[in-house]
């Protein structure tokens, strides 16, 4: 399957309505922008007209709403926008805006779906970038909220909504695209416990709020002018949420989110996570000074000191020697590698035990290099403290360090670990024989 490209929208639209929180009327006009720009909010209101990133980094508040600001200008409630311009397939927009929060509409995000169709979508030159999700990350907060994004090939939410003293639970989970969106997501409204209608309107909130544009859960009914539209509306209007405030890292990603009572405060926050997670993985491996002479060896005299040949060699060469009891090598893991066709179909990871055997091979170069040892083998007699910290996939570098403690008549203690990008991946205490 080819990488998608990016996309914008064809041509500006606009919808006009009151805002939540401030009671305001507000115009809002989503437009086209070029490719790599993403999404940003623009007070033309203001006389400066400024832009403001939909980014995490500018995240002012999450009660009740996001809220994002650039200094002093703010723009407030903005997850149904982002949401349905992310859950729609638009990947670079300008949501223009004459107040500082996106009209309510009915509470969900059908009035900025109707939008974005009326403007159409457009396909761009530049190809989307897509962030894999390779391990678990977790969040979870002192109020219970816990949120988990898993390895997925496709974005996919679980939500479990809990009310207050366990209320109107509900579960809904769905992979998320834009047909999918459209139909089972974009129509959930937003809804609001009675008992915590007061609170926010003494602190000014939901001025505009009406049994029109929110559900109004009281003790177990529903008060609303119209029933619910999906069994599981609530859950369902937590995921449009989390879609848009999952956009906020910056980067669409492939992956399992599962959330357990969700809200603005831990969407954001993991959004933060995203966003730093993908920082990581952009740091490429630091360049390996190689030294010259004798300190380097290369995949044929590495060869000549160990029996090991394909598939089980896992040394493609030596980076450095400290000493005579430190080597520091090199394994490329490529997608090539025999034993990712089963381990694991469509998630490859490198076997902990291989890694194990490679850290075993660079000890044993340490050993068998010298000139009492030339000819001898290796043999593996106990392996101690394993650990295994991170999976290490197709295209990792893998540093392999081992260093030798000590040296009994034949047999010898290594002290190993491998590293990917400066974190460690595994370690490991090694004992073994140095025979004929």
């Amino acid at each position: 399957m080819s990488a998608p490209k990016q996309q914008t929208l064809a041509s500006s639209a606009t919808v006009t309505g009151t805002s939540l929180h401030t009671g305001e009327q507000v115009t809002l006009t989503l437009k086209p922008a070029p490719v790599d720009h993403g999404i940003k909010f623009r007070r033309i209101d203001l006389n400066d007209q400024p832009f403001i990133d939909a980014h995490v980094s500018k995240v002012q508040t999450v009660e009740r709403a996001t809220t994002l600001a650039e200094g002093s200008v703010k723009v407030h409630t903005v997850e149904h926008v982002i949401s349905a311009l992310v859950g729609m397939g638009v990947d670079n927009a300008i949501v223009e805006m004459d107040a500082n929060e996106p009209p309510i509409g009915d509470g969900s995000a059908r009035p900025f779906v109707d939008c974005i169709k009326k403007a159409g979508i457009e396909e761009q030159e530049a190809y989307a970038s897509i962030f894999e999700i390779r391990e678990p990350i977790h969040l979870e907060t002192k109020s219970g909220s816990l949120i988990t994004i898993v390895p997925d090939k496709s974005f996919r939410v679980s939500c479990t909504q809990v009310g207050p003293d366990g209320r109107m639970t509900q579960f809904y989970s769905t992979e998320v695209n834009p047909e999918i969106y459209e139909k089972e997501i974009a129509d959930a409204r937003t809804f609001v416990f009675y008992e915590d209608v007061e609170p926010l309107l003494e602190k000014g909130l939901i001025q505009g709020g009406s049994l029109e544009n929110a559900i109004v859960i009281k003790d177990e009914s529903v008060m609303s002018k119209e029933s619910l539209r999906y069994k599981e509306e609530f859950a369902r209007h937590k995921i449009l949420d989390i879609i848009g405030d999952l956009m906020l890292s910056g980067k669409r990603f492939m992956g399992h989110v599962i959330a357990v009572k969700p809200g603005h405060g831990p969407n954001t926050e993991m959004a933060a996570k995203l966003a730093k997670t993908y920082e990581q993985t952009l740091s490429m491996v630091p360049p390996v000074t190689i030294p010259t002479g004798e300190a380097v060896m290369d995949n044929i005299e590495v060869q000549k000191v160990l029996p090991h040949r394909y598939p089980f060699l896992m040394v493609d060469r030596v980076v450095g020697f400290e000493g005579d009891m430190k080597c520091t090598g090199v394994k490329q893991v490529t997608t090539n590698e025999p034993f990712f066709q089963g381990h694991f179909p469509g998630h490859p990871v490198m076997p902990g035990v291989l890694q194990v055997e490679a850290m075993a091979q660079v000890a044993s170069i340490v050993i068998l290099r010298t000139p009492e040892n030339q000819g001898k083998i290796g043999y593996f007699m106990s392996a101690d403290k394993v650990k295994f910290r991170k999976p290490v996939i197709p295209g990792d570098t893998l540093i392999i360090e081992s260093e030798i403690l000590k040296v009994r008549r034949n047999i010898a203690y290594a002290q190993c670990r491998c590293l990917v990008n400066g974190e460690v991946t595994s370690s490991c205490d090694l004992k073994f024989a140095i025979v004929t």
